[in-house]
């Protein structure tokens, strides 16, 4: 019994040590500190466990492959950017190392419209000042 507490322990370790590792990470390539997005093995070698571990404990313990919160936490900054800043939609590409074209693909993918859309229902509108 006392393994199997454990092993839950340590698997809700890992799956936090990689989301922790994935928000600083997105951070780093958005702020230029990394030049492109690392591979979840590479994550994984980073986290010191192997990537099939890794792969098979977030399964385990979010239902849900690692990719998918990837994806999710990369889509969710981009989505921030879209309504807060005034950066066209290429250099938002760029800034997630991606090429615009699959960019519009890769988002629409999650959100079901376009980065452009997107863009005109959530665009932070500033307030008029009062004369």
């Amino acid at each position: 019994m006392k393994k199997d507490v454990r092993n839950l322990k340590r698997g809700e370790e890992i799956t936090n040590s990689y989301m922790v590792f994935l928000d600083r990470h997105i951070q780093d390539v958005i702020s230029g500190n990394v030049s492109e997005f690392m591979e979840v093995n590479e994550i994984a070698d980073s986290l010191a466990v192997s990537h099939t571990h890794l792969t098979d404990t977030v399964k385990k313990e979010t239902g849900n492959h690692p990719c998918y919160f990837y994806d999710t936490k990369i889509v969710e900054q981009i989505q921030v950017m879209l309504a807060k800043s005034d950066f066209s939609i290429a250099e938002i590409a760029r800034i997630f190392t991606y090429d615009p074209s699959n960019f519009s693909k890769f988002f629409k993918k999650f959100t079901g419209i376009t980065p452009g859309e997107y863009r005109k229902r959530t665009k932070t509108k500033v307030p008029k000042s009062s004369p």
